[in-house]
């Protein structure tokens, strides 16, 4: 065998394997994140009206930097939006991502529960948008008794194998955030 042919056959051997751990490095699966949390003497309705507008996000979510509302249809059975938006990341800030968000606002009939609920998917993309990554939840509003509301969020987040726990650490920091912040919002406007 001649010098050329072992040094290609050692070239596509080298590239082939490259490429096989580059994937597995960058491959991406999903995970699940639930949080929830207890508003106190205040209707679920009133909870899914803060929640369902993407301008309260921007409180309630401290790495959201600015948005853009792309398009807006439905009724107040069912609204769709979509939402184009800048965020940081929370333990990387200087870090910056631009997603897009779509958002399906309705309340459920009483046979699924009579919940509010705002559903939502994503897509994240960093590096001028040459890695993107997709997500998806919903956020549940209902009655807890009379007079207090439980909210409950599902999130199911895609991440690349060797990230896992970077990006558990920053869904757990917007998700937290975002309970705490409707709390307090709702607690001061109590007061």
């Amino acid at each position: 065998m001649n010098m050329v042919a072992r040094f290609s056959r050692r070239r596509i051997v080298i590239i082939t394997v490259s490429i096989i751990v580059l994937y597995n490095i960058l491959s991406s699966s999903y995970s699940e994140y639930k949080t929830d949390t207890i508003i106190y003497r205040t209707k679920p309705e009133v909870v899914w009206e803060y929640v369902a507008d993407f301008s309260k996000m921007k409180k309630l979510n401290p790495t959201i930097l600015d948005f853009n509302i792309v398009a807006d249809h439905g009724n107040l059975d069912h609204w769709k939006y979509s939402v184009e938006y800048t965020e940081q990341l929370s333990h990387w800030p200087y870090i910056r991502n631009t997603a897009v968000g779509h958002y399906s606002v309705r309340k459920l009939p009483q046979s699924e529960g009579g919940q509010y609920s705002v559903a939502s998917t994503h897509r994240t993309c960093f590096l001028l948008g040459l890695f993107c990554l997709n997500s998806k939840g919903e956020f549940k509003i209902s009655y807890l008794n009379e007079e207090d509301t439980f909210c409950q969020e599902t999130v199911h987040y895609q991440c690349p194998f060797l990230f896992g726990q970077f990006c558990f650490r920053e869904v757990e920091f917007q998700r937290k955030a975002i309970m705490a912040n409707l709390n307090l919002h709702f607690k001061q406007n109590k007061m």
